[in-house]
């Protein structure tokens, strides 16, 4: 088994300590009111794009979301806070080291012992999620899950989709797909851009992320039979009849489940939250790279960390 097989797995388990986790730490995440920043990169800057919309979504306070390197550094906020899973970042090293003495920050971070902590005004360690894999699953979406649980969203609870999510057989036979195209709406845009990198990451599959109510603006034209619309959250109305003109397969987890059109596959009818989504799609990733003959555990070109000169 792949080391990134037993991280997808682990997440239900992951999420629930991030639930417990997070009451103890409240005073180091942003209050609401508060005007808040969350930045990364790659994978990080995604929760940190879903963190953004459900705050704002929650009633909780503006909050923007950046890579870490295209930080305007003329902008005030109450708070900073940073995402990175091996705290080893170069752009978020240089940022935190820029906002020390200016802005509040807090890392949450994988390492407990690593450079950004040194940096940061506070730090929420999650060294129960962090991950031996180049390919990241679990820390992010157990950072999410933190995050979202300050929020007040039920994550405990939500561990439970996570566990529909890690068992049920895949939506769609990886083999059958040579495109896939992930979309959302609101805050699930960050699940679908996430999604869309897993496939790059790990099977260097031709995948795309877009807001699901900009898919007909343009990118719906590569939809065609043996490609794939996986979308995240909420559906703008006739999208679904008009992703099956095309002739593509679609996968939607909503409340009734996960179903496929232009197939029969169906998880049952317990209530998924898109998060868990995220979880199928990373699978689907691992597979898709599985049949293709490559190692998911050791993606092309890519560290785990990135440190430039």
């Amino acid at each position: 088994m792949a080391y990134v097989d037993a991280e997808i797995a682990s997440q239900p388990d992951c999420w629930r300590e991030a639930a417990r986790l997070a009451e103890g730490v409240r005073g180091d995440l942003p209050r609401p009111g508060e005007r808040v920043a969350v930045v990364g990169c790659g994978t990080s800057w995604f929760m940190a794009m879903a963190y953004a919309a459900r705050r704002e979504q929650a009633g909780q306070g503006e909050t923007d979301a950046f890579q870490a390197s295209e930080f305007p550094a003329g902008r005030r906020y109450d708070r900073l806070i940073a995402i990175t899973r091996s705290g080893t970042t170069t752009e978020v090293l240089e940022l935190l080291a820029a906002l020390r003495g200016r802005t509040p920050t807090t890392v949450i971070v994988g390492d407990p012992a690593s450079p950004a902590v040194h940096l940061a005004t506070a730090t929420v360690a999650l060294p129960f999620a962090d991950e031996r894999s180049v390919v990241q699953t679990r820390f992010a979406t157990t950072a999410l899950a933190l995050l979202r649980a300050q929020l007040g969203d039920p994550v405990s609870a939500l561990a439970a989709d996570a566990e529909v999510a890690v068992r049920s057989p895949l939506p769609i036979d990886p083999a059958t797909i040579e495109q896939a195209t992930f979309l959302g709406r609101g805050w699930t845009i960050g699940l679908a851009q996430e999604a869309a990198l897993k496939c790059r990451e790990a099977a260097t599959f031709w995948a795309e992320a877009y807001p699901a109510m900009d898919y007909r603006h343009g990118p719906i034209s590569v939809a065609a039979p043996g490609r794939l619309v996986w979308a995240f959250g909420e559906l703008p109305d006739g999208l679904p009849e008009d992703v099956a003109a095309t002739g593509a397969a679609f996968v939607h987890s909503r409340t009734h489940g996960w179903r496929t059109v232009l197939g029969s596959w169906s998880a049952g009818r317990t209530p998924v939250d898109p998060m868990a989504d995220l979880i199928l799609a990373q699978r689907f990733a691992v597979a898709l790279a599985t049949s293709r003959g490559l190692d998911p555990d050791a993606p092309r070109h890519l560290t785990r960390s990135v440190v430039l000169a």
